[in-house]
């Protein structure tokens, strides 16, 4: 069973797994959501702002952000959030995890975010993002997906 928990303190241990297994895959994006938590540059505690992990039994499998989404000047229209470092231990891909994880942040964002933005260029995480509810961005700069928030779906 699969169990999602806010993160409000150093995920350093939680995401270690994770960490070697997205650098085992060529990717270096949960090696930042650490490195960007430790010196202080993001720890997804501004208003609106969450980190979640999605956990089976005692082991982290995955993990999922949300922030203020940094392209979009605040004050100047609508609400945009940012999913920001999704990722599913290759080994438990394909269960829900993820789709798990985006319905989290999509609920964490009803009341914050009037739509959520993101920038993927992995085939097998947009189709995720589709599945979801996400649509292409179109010209939108700095994205490639984007939801309103009460679009998406209410439970995963």
């Amino acid at each position: 069973m699969i169990t999602l928990e806010r993160v409000r303190r150093s995920p350093a241990e939680a995401l270690a797994a994770l960490i070697a297994d997205s650098e085992a895959q060529g990717v270096r994006f949960v090696r930042r959501l650490l490195d960007e938590w430790n010196a202080g540059v993001n720890r997804f505690d501004l208003p609106g702002e969450a980190l979640f992990v999605a956990r089976e039994a005692d082991a982290v499998v995955g993990v999922c952000g949300l922030n203020v989404d940094p392209y979009v000047a605040l004050g100047t229209g609508p609400r945009v959030g940012r999913v920001r470092h999704l990722y599913v231990l290759s080994t438990r891909r394909r269960l829900g995890i993820g789709a798990q994880l985006l319905g989290e942040v999509l609920r964490a964002a009803r009341g914050s975010f009037d739509r959520l933005r993101l920038r993927t260029s992995n085939p097998a995480a947009a189709a995720l993002y589709a599945r979801v509810g996400f649509r292409p961005a179109g010209e939108e700069p700095h994205s490639t997906h984007i939801i309103g928030v009460d679009d998406g779906p209410e439970a995963p």
